[in-house]
Order: structure tokens, then sequence, then C-alpha cells
């Protein structure tokens, strides 16, 4: 099985860059290149490499290459064009390129969870409502993480970002990069997705604030999807189901051994960013994450309203015909 890694690949957990593959008509000698980032909500795509499940499912001759993404839209603009068949990528990608006109379909998700809100020790913050006046931090401006600490903050407490002439100050950057950040008290707040809420509590630089429940879509919002080409299920729906069956294979091999699954995940993510999660912070971040396969059209497109409602989307979106569920069921 080829394995294609760039050597952009190193230092953090979320740099990650594509290589490329493609697919041929002829079954015989087909080619599939499957993508997904090196990070805690795309184990599916770590297990399904490790244990050569594609090859178990996909018809017999088929070569499987995989790609390893620094953000969605390096990755949806490789499903695009073709350079990838089929992978996991956030719901954020997926929903924007559709909402663009791109032709693709979520067919199954990744994982649910992850999202915490953490805040500084002595930064005087004992609920959400303290958050007036004070610095909070995403990765990006209107990404999947952001909208949810924004729609929670905004529905439940009232408060808005200084994006929209609101009280709290909104600021961006890696994950990565946050503990440190905490340390120095250039933030009081921050919307993190797991490992790094884990990593930054075995720190101890920032405590839990809103745990994963309690986020605005928190245990139902797909955390990562699974997507391919909707000229792919046009023109191989056969193919396409081979490709799904092994994303189911791998979700249920992490249900099922959750143990080796872990360790998995630690290896993969050394392998391909030279950083090595501990145990402990892989143990506490799974706790806070659902491995499932099964993806609600209707979440996604309340989380999308939400978009809009809070300025990220500048028209009203209609998610009609991005989940395609027939692959699952």
């Amino acid at each position: 099985m080829k394995k294609i890694i760039t050597l952009a690949m190193v230092l953090l957990l979320g740099a990650f860059l594509a290589a490329c593959g493609s697919t041929n008509a002829d079954k015989g000698s087909e080619e599939v290149t499957i993508g997904y980032f090196p990070n805690i909500n795309h184990v599916a795509g770590m297990v399904a490499e490790e244990k050569d499940l594609y090859t178990e499912t996909l018809p017999d001759g088929t070569e499987v290459n995989y790609q390893y993404f620094p953000d969605g839209s390096a990755f949806m603009t490789a499903l695009e064009t073709g350079d990838i068949q089929a992978g996991i990528v956030g719901p954020g990608p997926a929903m924007n390129h559709f909402t663009s006109g791109a032709e693709v379909s979520i067919v199954a998700a990744g994982s649910t969870g992850g999202t915490v809100i953490m805040a500084r020790p002595d930064a005087n913050i004992d609920s959400p409502e303290d958050l007036a006046g004070k610095t909070f931090i995403s990765p990006r401006v209107g990404c999947t993480h952001d909208v949810q600490f924004e729609a929670l903050m905004k529905d439940e407490y009232g408060l808005t970002s200084d994006r929209v002439n609101g009280e709290m100050k909104h600021v961006t950057g890696k994950p990565a990069t946050y503990s440190n950040m905490f340390d120095t008290g250039n933030i009081d707040v921050a919307t993190v997705p797991e490992p790094w809420a884990s990593f930054i509590e075995e720190e101890g630089t920032a405590e839990v604030l809103v745990d994963t429940p309690d986020v605005a879509y928190g245990e139902t919002l797909p955390a990562a999807v699974f997507v391919t080409s909707n000229e792919l299920i046009e023109n191989d729906p056969e193919l396409v189901q081979s490709i799904v069956d092994a994303h189911k294979k791998a979700t249920e091999f992490i249900q099922d051994n959750p143990d080796e699954a872990k360790t998995i995940a630690i290896n993969k993510i050394k392998e391909i960013t030279d950083q090595e999660l501990s145990a402990s912070v892989i143990d506490r971040a799974w706790d806070r994450i659902t491995f499932t396969y099964d993806v609600s059209e209707e979440v996604l497109q309340e989380f999308a309203n939400s978009s809009h409602d809070l300025g990220f989307l500048d028209e009203q979106p209609d998610l009609t015909g991005l989940v395609d569920k027939s692959f699952i069921e």
C-alpha cells in the first residue's frame, strides 16, 4: 500500500500537507486516494489506513493511497479536482463549498463532539456571564469552534464579539499555541478543539469553563464528516459504497477496540506530524468525542443557520441535497 507524505508535515498537529492520486475507469487497475487530517476527530482515517480496511472492501487490484491535509480548503479543492476520491473533513468546509456550488456530498459522519471552552484561572471568570470585556481566541473567524462558542454566548448570555460591535474581544490563532498564550496572559478564554483542550488541562494553564455537552451543538454536530464527489456517486456508486463500507468498518473498530484505536492514533499522529501526544491526553480527549458514521442533515442545517445569524454567512444557506445517507443505511 502506497502512502504519500510531504516534507512540510512536521512540528504541529495542525500542519498537514496534501499529495495526489487518481481514479481510472478500468476497475481492474483502479486507484483510490483517501484524504484526512491526522487529528483526534479523524481517527477513522488512521484506523482504516493502519488496518488496511479499504483493500478489504474495494475491488481486487485497487491501489489505495492516503493524503494528509493542512486545512479544509485544501482538502475540498483536492476533492473537486479529483486528486482524492473521498475522505474526512470538517463540516464547515464541506458546507461552504456546497453552498458555493461544489458538487459534493456528505455520505457519513466521522465523529461528534470535542469542542471545549476554557478560561485562564486568574482572569476572574466564574461563568460565561463574566466574559464581557474579556479576550477570547478561536482557530479562525467563523470556523466550527468559533460558531459553537459565539452561538452559545449570544443565545444563552446575550454577549457578542467585537466583530459585530459586541463586548468580547476576538483574536485568532493555532490551538497548539493556546497553552502558552494562557500562561502569558494574552488571552482570557479559548474555544478549543480536542486534543488541545486535554493538553491544556494537563499543562494546567487553563480550566474548563464550558465542557463539550453544554457548548452549542456540542454533542450533535459532526466534528468531522466523510465526503465524496457527486460525479463519483453518479458514475460509480458501487465504488462509493465500497469506500463507505471501509469507513464504517473503521468506525466500528474504534467503537469495539478503543484502546487499540488510541494507540493507532498516537502512533499515526507522531508518524505524520513528529509530535507525540501522551496517553493521558488522548484518554481525556476520547471521553469528549463520539465516533459515529451516522449524520444528521437537520443538525448541519441548524448549524449553518447559526453561522448566518452570527453574520459569518451573507446569505441564508440551504443545505438540501448535501447529505446522502443511502450508503450507510
